[in-house]
């Protein structure tokens, strides 16, 4: 093996080494409900604890009966009721567990579908067996099973196709399985469609377009280029199939040092807009509610779950995207606090909208669900 592979296996070996360590330290959540008062929201906001019961929250979908479903890196799925519609969980069921990172929920049809690293499975009739939950059906399998970016989060498009991302393998490498580094479209009885975007190294949050149905997404920058490059992304997808740049190109302008060489970043699809450089921006949601002041209608929430190699923290909040005419022109903080100074006492891993327009912010290191509403200050 000539030296040059060796410093490349080895810092990849590293660099796998500290995000399992990093992965494992979140998982850990203290007992009781976090204090949200050190937690900053615009005026009108308020944010309060909507579940202190849920380990390692990470992605989130709605059920038809209003069930909230969250999955996590560490092997189980939730099950999340608020019976009486107060803004507060009542009770949390354990829909499976010893799962191989499913941290990826959809619902469709009264059915839960999980996406565990190299597989997607699907829970009929879910919201009428919570206490017993059905055997699962596989829908998807063969999935690569590289845990390195192996997590998933899934969704289905107002396209009726459920959209199932495979991050890259590595850092940032090549590999001869087209599958990585891809976002990919199924039927929902696991049929294969077609790639909706290449050379993306790690979306785990995607949402539609109110309105134009265009597909926009996260997707977390490379490591070990220094503190401030490159910045993490939100793009948007108007066709399948276009080439996001990795590993030639990151954030849409600064060419990889070793996989851009006879490349040009131009030829790739640049960024809807450049996020804060290894904030880990994951779970994202377009807002379509009443609730919120009107010029929040159609702007996009970014849960940032904040660096883990950066010298100094950045991210551990939630962000917002402002979007005009079908163009992302402003990124700005909506709520933080999780970071105080160096010490950071949660992670923002996902949002979601509840049907009364409040937001929910799933936090994987406390164990929590948070939610967020408006009132016009008096």
């Amino acid at each position: 093996m000539k030296a040059s592979t060796r410093a490349r296996a080895v810092r990849a070996a590293i660099t796998l080494a500290l995000l399992t360590a990093a992965c494992r330290a979140r998982a850990a959540a203290p007992g009781g409900p976090p204090d949200v008062r050190g937690l900053k929201v615009p005026a009108g906001f308020h944010i309060s604890v909507f579940s202190s019961a849920v380990p390692g929250a990470r992605s989130m979908t709605l059920g038809d009966k209003g069930t909230l479903f969250v999955g996590t890196q560490q092997g189980a799925v939730y099950a999340v009721v608020d019976r009486n519609r107060d803004g507060v969980a009542d009770k949390v069921y354990t829909i499976a567990n010893g799962l191989d990172m499913p941290n990826g929920v959809a619902f469709r049809q009264g059915a839960l579908y999980v996406a565990e690293v190299s597989r997607v499975r699907r829970y009929d009739a879910i919201e009428d067996h919570l206490e017993a939950p059905p055997a699962p059906v596989t829908v998807i399998d063969g999935l690569p099973a590289e845990h390195h970016h192996g997590w998933k989060f899934i969704a289905f498009g107002p396209d009726d196709l459920l959209y199932v991302p495979v991050g890259a393998p590595c850092n940032v490498c090549e590999s001869s399985d087209p599958r990585f580094a891809s976002v990919l479209r199924f039927r929902p009885d696991g049929t294969p469609v077609d790639t909706m975007a290449r050379g993306v190294r790690n979306t785990v949050g995607f949402d539609w377009e109110p309105g134009t149905g265009t597909l926009w997404f996260t997707d977390n920058g490379r490591d070990l280029l220094g503190d401030d490059v490159p910045p993490d992304e939100l793009n948007r997808a108007t066709v399948a199939g276009r080439h996001y740049g990795f590993p030639a190109c990151h954030g849409g302008t600064i060419p990889d040092p070793v996989f851009a060489k006879g490349r040009d970043c131009r030829m790739f699809e640049p960024p809807a807009i450049a996020l804060g450089p290894h904030v880990a921006a994951i779970g994202m949601r377009f807002y379509r509610g009443a609730m919120f002041p009107p010029e929040y209608r159609g702007q996009v929430f970014i849960a940032e779950h904040g660096s883990w190699n950066r010298s100094r923290k950045i991210g551990y909040r939630v962000s917002l995207v402002r979007v005009k005419d079908g163009q992302a022109v402003s990124y700005e903080p909506f709520a933080e606090g999780w970071l105080q100074g160096e010490q950071a006492w949660g992670r923002p891993a996902d949002v979601q909208e509840l049907p009364d327009g409040s937001l929910l912010v799933s936090d994987d290191r406390s164990g929590a669900i948070y939610r967020i509403t408006y009132a016009r200050p008096s």
